[in-house]
C-alpha cells in the first residue's frame, strides 16, 4: 500500500469509525426520513433536553436562584435523557457511513452544539474561574500566587469555595485572553460568559478546520477522524456547553500537527508550544514535531538536531510570550495547582479507598498511588512511542496523552479530549479507535449539568432518565420499521 506522509500505510477509500461500527443502517420508512436526517434531529432534540436543563440544573450563576431551581431534580431525568439521545444519534451517525461524508459531519455538530451555544454553562463552573482569573490580570493581581478570593466581587463568588484560594494552572497565553473579555466586558457577568464561549467556539472551529488535514496526511479517512474527534459527545457538551478552554488547546495543537505534517515545522513548533501556553499537557505535541521533523534531515544524527531545533523554537516562544504577556514565570511553579488533595482522580480515589480500608497514613497513601499512576502514565507513554512505527508519532502522543488524563493528578471527562483528538485523526482501524469510542460514550455521563457529585436522589434520576430514553429509543425504532 502506498505509504503516507506520516509514516503509515494509507486506507482504503471509505471509512469505519472505530473499527467496530457496522453500516447498512436502514432508513426510517415509515416517517420517509433518510439516516442522515433520522441521527440530526434524534441529536438535535437530545442537545435541546441538555441546555433546557441548564437553566434548572445546570452551573448558574449563585444569584440567580429563579424559580426553575426548584425542579432540579426533574431537570436532571430530563438532563440525562438528553445525554442519552445524543450519544445514540452520535452512534447512529457513525453506522451511517455510507453518507457521511466530512462536509455533512460538519454540519451535523453545528446543529448538535446551536442549542447550547444558547444555553447557560452545564457541566462546570470552570468558564467562571476563566473569567474571574482573566479579570485579576485586569486589575493588576498576580493569578499565579494567589486565588479569585483576592478579586472579590461578583466574579469571584462564582468560583466554588474549594477553589478560592487556589493560583490558576493555566498559561500566559489563556490568561491573557481571558483578561481581553473581561476588559471588553467589565462586571457584566453574563457578557464574560458569552465572551468565553465565543472564544471556546473559536478553538472548536480551529480543531475541526484542521483534523481533516491531519487525517489525510496520517492515512485516515477524514470522515472517521471528525466522527470520533469533533462529532463525539465531549465537543458539544464540554467544549461548547462547558466552554472549557481545552478548546484553545486542541485548536492550536491540532493546528500546529497539520503545519507539521506539511513540512513547515519551526510554525508548528511555535503553534504548538502556545498551545503548551494555554494547558500544559499539550507539551507533548513538540514530541510529535520533532519526530516529524528529524524524518526530512539528512545525517546519521538528525533526530538529535530534530529536537535540538524543536526544543529552542519551544523556549523562545515561551520566552517571547511570557515576556510580552507581562505576567512573568509564575505559571511555571503553578502547574503543581492540579496535583491537590481536592483533586478528583483514578488515583486520588484508589488512594481515599485504600486510606478507609487500611486505615493507613492519609497523605502517605494518596503519594503512593499519585506515583503509582504518574509511573502508569509513564509506562503508556514509553511504549506508544517505542511501538510509534506501528502508529505513527501523533497517536504516540495521543495515546501518553489519553493516559495523563486517565491516570494522572486530576481527572475530569473533557480531560479524555487531550488525547481522543489526536488518536481519531492518526490511529488505524482497530482496538485503539474501538476503546476510545466507547471510552467517549462512557465519559459523557460521567457529571451532572451541575459540574457536581450526585447525591442519592440525582443518581436515581440519573439512571431514570437513561432508562427512559433508551426506552422511547426502542419504541421509535419498532415504529419507524
Amino acid at each position: 500500500m502506498r505509504g503516507s506522509p506520516a509514516g503509515r500505510p494509507a486506507v482504503t477509500k471509505g471509512w469505519h469509525p472505530a473499527g467496530v461500527l457496522t453500516a447498512g443502517e436502514p432508513e426510517l420508512r415509515a416517517w420517509k426520513l433518510d439516516a442522515v436526517t433520522g441521527y440530526r434531529l434524534l441529536g438535535v432534540a437530545g442537545a435541546i433536553l441538555v441546555a433546557g436543563t441548564g437553566w434548572a440544573a445546570g452551573a448558574l450563576p449563585v444569584e440567580n436562584a429563579g424559580s426553575w431551581r426548584d425542579h432540579a431534580l426533574s431537570a436532571v431525568l430530563f438532563g440525562y435523557c438528553g445525554i442519552t439521545m445524543l450519544v445514540a444519534a452520535w452512534i447512529w451517525a457513525g453506522r451511517t457511513r455510507d453518507r457521511a461524508t466530512p462536509r455533512s459531519l460538519l454540519v451535523t455538530l453545528v446543529l448538535w452544539s446551536a442549542p447550547l451555544v444558547a444555553g447557560p454553562p452545564l457541566f462546570s463552573r470552570d468558564v467562571y474561574a476563566y473569567l474571574a482569573q482573566g479579570a485579576m490580570a485586569v486589575a493588576g493581581l498576580d493569578v499565579y500566587s494567589s486565588g479569585v478570593g483576592s478579586l472579590g466581587g461578583i466574579l469571584g463568588a462564582q468560583v466554588p469555595a474549594m477553589w478560592q484560594d487556589t493560583p490558576t494552572p493555566y498559561g500566559p497565553v489563556f490568561v491573557v485572553l481571558a483578561a481581553g473579555i473581561a476588559a471588553l466586558v467589565g462586571s457584566k457577568l453574563i457578557a464574560g460568559l458569552i465572551g468565553m464561549r465565543l472564544l471556546a467556539l473559536a478553538g472548536v472551529v480551529l480543531m475541526t478546520a484542521c483534523l481533516p488535514t491531519v487525517a489525510r496526511r496520517c492515512g485516515v479517512d477524514p470522515a472517521a477522524a471528525l466522527w470520533l474527534g469533533a462529532l463525539n459527545p465531549l465537543v458539544p457538551l464540554h467544549l461548547v456547553a462547558g466552554a472549557h478552554n481545552e478548546a484553545v488547546m486542541l485548536g492550536l495543537l491540532i493546528a500546529g500537527i497539520a503545519l507539521a505534517l506539511r513540512g513547515r515545522f519551526a510554525f508548528a513548533a511555535v503553534l504548538v508550544t502556545l498551545s503548551a501556553l494555554v494547558k500544559a499537557p499539550a507539551v507533548a505535541g513538540l514530541a510529535v514535531v520533532a519526530a516529524l521533523w528529524w524524518q526530512h534531515l539528512p545525517g546519521r544524527t538528525r533526530h538529535v538536531h530534530a529536537v535540538v531545533r524543536t526544543t529552542v523554537i519551544g523556549a523562545v516562544t515561551c520566552v517571547a510570550v511570557t515576556g510580552a504577556t507581562g505576567l512573568g514565570y509564575g505559571w511555571i511553579a503553578s502547574l503543581s495547582t492540579p496535583i491537590s488533595p481536592q483533586s478528583w482522580s483514578v488515583t486520588s480515589a484508589l488512594g481515599r479507598a485504600s486510606r478507609l480500608v487500611l486505615d493507613a497514613d492519609g497523605p502517605a497513601v494518596m503519594r503512593f498511588w499519585a506515583w503509582c499512576g504518574l509511573a502508569a502514565t509513564l509506562a503508556v507513554a514509553a511504549w506508544s512511542w517505542w511501538r510509534r512505527d506501528r502508529f505513527g508519532p501523533v497517536t504516540a502522543a495521543g495515546l501518553s496523552l489519553g493516559a495523563l488524563a486517565l491516570l494522572g493528578p486530576a481527572t475530569r471527562p473533557w480531560y479524555a479530549l487531550w488525547g481522543l483528538v489526536l488518536i481519531a485523526a492518526a490511529a488505524p482501524a482497530g482496538r485503539v479507535r474501538r476503546w476510545s469510542a466507547a471510552t467517549c460514550g462512557v465519559l459523557a455521563f460521567a457529571v451532572l449539568p451541575s459540574g457536581f457529585g450526585p447525591d442519592g436522589p440525582q443518581a436515581l434520576y440519573a439512571v431514570a432518565g437513561v432508562a427512559l430514553a433508551c426506552t422511547g429509543l426502542i419504541l421509535l425504532r419498532r415504529l419507524a420499521s
